[in-house]
């Protein structure tokens, strides 16, 4: 082989080896959004955690919490699918007890903590009493950060409703909307009203609620991505080409923002272009 052409292979393998690397980067980012409320003054910086589930940031979640505390956040919103079915719980009970006693803390359920089964979930749902976790189903606090009042409501994930011992039961949509229009009810307040809710395909529904801002996961960002060009490739319950893979969306007055999650050892397919993220939004 001439020694031109070794030479332009050597590259071109060198080349190819360096966009694996960058397209299997699975370091945790830091994703920072800008959103404003019509009834905030002063901003309000939210902290999004979905879908870690119970993937390890190094010893006890500290490479997770040590990010979380260099963002300074006033409050943290976890979206569900913290805990896995599969995975143990060791890993989300380090990351909410370091955390939990910083700032205050709102969860709402995602599919996996459903699919654990009636014993585990009765256990992971311990895990957030013992850590001072407020979990959301249906309900909404009001709550006071930085001189500015908010109303954080949340939903359950509808496969409360499908599962039930293992068994299909319902699709779950009439009591999930049931629960949207609990929140709803509860937040006509005029103040700015945050929806937590997992799944980032029922934007319609809370579009039509007339929520101020949502708060989504679930999709892992679409698995794949090209960069540019294709936001993601597959997302549960969208299904091919997901049209929420990740990001910020606009629906009347209803802003939503999906988190890519911070799956990282627990999904079967690789993440591609797709690094698990930390969301930090501030309202303005």
């Amino acid at each position: 082989m001439k020694p031109i052409i070794k030479r332009k292979l050597l590259w071109l393998a060198a080349g190819l080896l360096l966009l694996l690397a960058i397209a299997l980067d699975n370091r945790l980012l830091i994703q920072h959004y800008s959103v404003e409320a019509a009834a905030i003054s002063q901003p309000v910086r939210l902290c999004l955690l979905t879908d870690l589930h119970s993937c390890r940031y190094g010893e006890n979640e500290q490479q997770l919490v040590e990010a979380i505390e260099a963002e300074q956040p006033d409050i943290l919103l976890l979206v569900g699918d913290i805990f896995d079915d599969k995975i143990p719980d060791a890993n989300t009970a380090a990351l909410l007890q370091a955390v939990a006693g910083q700032y205050p803390c709102y969860y709402v359920t995602g599919n996996h903590e459903y699919w654990a089964g009636p014993a585990a979930f009765a256990a992971k749902m311990q895990i957030l009493i013992d850590c001072n976790v407020r979990r959301l189903a249906g309900a909404v606090d009001t709550i006071t950060i930085n001189g500015q009042t908010l109303n954080i409501g949340g939903v359950d994930d509808p496969d409360l409703y499908r599962i039930a011992d293992g068994a299909s039961q319902s699709d779950g949509l009439a009591e999930f909307e049931a629960q949207l229009a609990q929140v709803r009810q509860a937040a006509q307040n005029g103040n700015c009203t945050i929806l937590l809710a997992h799944r980032p395909e029922y934007f319609s529904l809370y579009a039509r609620q007339g929520f101020d801002l949502a708060l989504c996961g679930h999709a892992h960002g679409g698995q794949w991505r090209v960069p540019g060009l294709l936001n993601g490739v597959y997302a549960p319950g969208q299904g091919f080409w997901p049209k929420y893979a990740g990001g910020v969306y606009q629906q009347a007055a209803c802003t939503m923002l999906v988190s890519r999650g911070l799956a990282r050892e627990s999904t079967r397919i690789p993440r591609l272009f797709n690094r698990p993220e930390l969301v930090i939004i501030d309202l303005t």
